[in-house]
Order: structure tokens, then C-alpha cells, then sequence
């Protein structure tokens, strides 16, 4: 079995003093996707760089406190890249790959958009720019597990208020539209949404810090595991878990019937 978990930290070091490592060293992982680090390496501790019985793989943000992707692997990989080769999407430390011979996984961050408009203009440039990479990591041959925060919900069924948010980011049509295409075009499967096609209540994996979104689970679907179809047929079994907060995400794990 191949366990892999996501998850969105909003800042490593505020996750681990939440809780994080210690939850991680209950849940026999193989793979660990982190997104949005929030650290440079001269800010992690020698437990966040490699907790006990992981080997730790990073790609900073050039800017502190900011962005950033990683990767815990229980094996050590037989290669890393770090980025995609796109200065100014690299500078924001978005991508991160390890591949152990005929499987590759990715963690990555994409933008978001709700800040403001010049940031939404950034987000559909990452879009564009992001599509040869899953065209070409799709016709590579390879079993690839894409894991991350994507920044979109892809239909009504996730997010709780879909008719609120029809003209806000992350609920865009041209994005989930980009999405459908990613799924219907290029061939990638989303693995959760294969293994529960009704779930909703369960699925949400963040939530707004206004109001009252936690207590009320008025959440989103953003974090995903896209896979290619080959290993996503292989998924057994997918959970968002809830129990803990250690973020404004939720954990994502899907288990597989594939060794590496």
C-alpha cells in the first residue's frame, strides 16, 4: 500500500506548534505533500526538515513568510526537481517532484486569486503556464500522484455556498472551466471525487477564518490528489481529517494499492 497525505500548513512552524508532526508520526505515510511553508530552510527546525523516519525535500519562496512546497518521503527518491523553470512562479516557491522509478509525485501551490485583481491576473497566468507541465507529465509514460492546494473548487457539489460565490475566485467559470480540461482533456483523475462521486459534506478541505465557516462547515473542496489513471484506479480509500486543526486546511489522504 502507498499512503499519501496533502496538506496546506498556512505556515509550517504555526502548524507544528498545533500539533502537525505529532499527528504525522500517528499515520504511517508514506508521502507527505506540504504547501505554503511560510519559511525559509534557515527557519526550520531539524524536525521539520526531516521528522523521525522521513527524508524532507523543500522548494522556498524567495520571499519570507511566504508560499513555499515540500515533501516528506519515507524513501529517498531517485530524483528531485525543484520548480518548473518559470522565474517569477519559481520565486514563489510553487513546485516540488520526487520520482522513484516509474512514479513521480508533485506537491504544489497554486495561486489565489482573492486578494485582488492584479493577483487574480497572476493566478490565470500560473494557469496557462501550469498546463504544458501536466500535458507533458501525462504523456511521460510515468504513474504520476499530483497533490496540492489548487485553488479552485471544480463544481457546485464542492463548496457549501456555490450560488455565493459564482463570481469570486477560486468558484471562477474560466477556472473551473481550466479544470474540466485538466480532467476531460489532458486525462487526469481526480482521485477523491473517483473513490466518494456524492460526497460533500465530508470532502470540504478549507474554510474562510470569517464568521463562523469551521463551526458550521460552510467549506471548500480546493485540496486535491490528481493522479494518472493507471495508480488512480489503484486508490482503495480517501479521508479529510478533521479531528485536530492545523491550518485553515484540512489533511487529505488517499491510500493506494502501489509500492514503490
Amino acid at each position: 500500500m502507498l499512503r499519501i497525505i496533502s496538506l496546506n500548513l498556512n505556515g509550517i512552524r504555526s502548524a507544528t506548534s498545533k500539533g502537525f508532526l505529532d499527528w504525522l508520526a500517528r499515520q504511517d505515510a508514506d508521502i507527505v505533500c506540504l504547501q505554503e511553508l511560510k519559511a525559509q530552510a534557515s527557519d526550520m527546525s531539524a524536525a521539520m526538515l526531516n521528522p523521525p523516519g522521513y527524508f524532507g525535500y523543500f522548494h522556498y519562496a524567495e520571499k519570507k513568510g511566504y508560499g513555499g512546497v515540500g515533501i516528506y518521503s519515507r524513501r529517498q527518491p531517485d530524483a528531485i526537481i525543484e520548480g518548473l523553470g518559470i522565474s517569477d512562479i519559481d520565486a514563489e516557491g510553487r513546485y516540488i517532484q520526487i520520482d522513484f522509478g516509474r512514479l513521480s509525485v508533485v506537491s504544489v501551490y497554486l495561486p489565489s486569486g482573492s486578494s485582488s485583481e492584479e493577483r487574480q491576473a497572476v493566478k490565470f497566468s500560473f494557469l496557462e503556464r501550469f498546463r504544458p507541465r501536466l500535458e507533458q507529465l501525462r504523456a511521460a509514460g510515468r504513474e504520476v500522484v499530483i497533490c496540492g492546494d489548487w485553488n479552485i473548487a471544480h463544481r457546485e457539489i464542492d463548496l457549501k455556498n456555490w450560488k455565493g460565490n459564482l463570481k469570486n475566485s477560486g468558484f471562477l467559470p474560466e477556472e473551473r472551466a481550466w479544470l474540466t480540461k485538466v480532467f476531460d482533456d489532458i486525462g487526469w483523475v481526480d482521485v477523491h471525487r473517483r473513490l466518494c462521486p456524492d460526497a460533500t459534506f465530508d470532502a470540504y478541505t478549507w474554510w474562510s477564518n470569517r464568521g463562523q465557516a469551521w463551526a458550521k462547515n460552510v467549506g471548500w473542496r480546493i485540496d486535491y490528489q490528481i493522479a494518472t489513471p493507471g495508480i488512480a484506479t489503484t486508490a482503495t480509500a480517501s479521508a479529510v481529517y478533521k479531528d485536530q486543526r492545523f491550518s485553515d486546511h484540512a489533511p487529505l489522504t488517499i491510500d493506494y494499492r502501489y509500492d514503490i
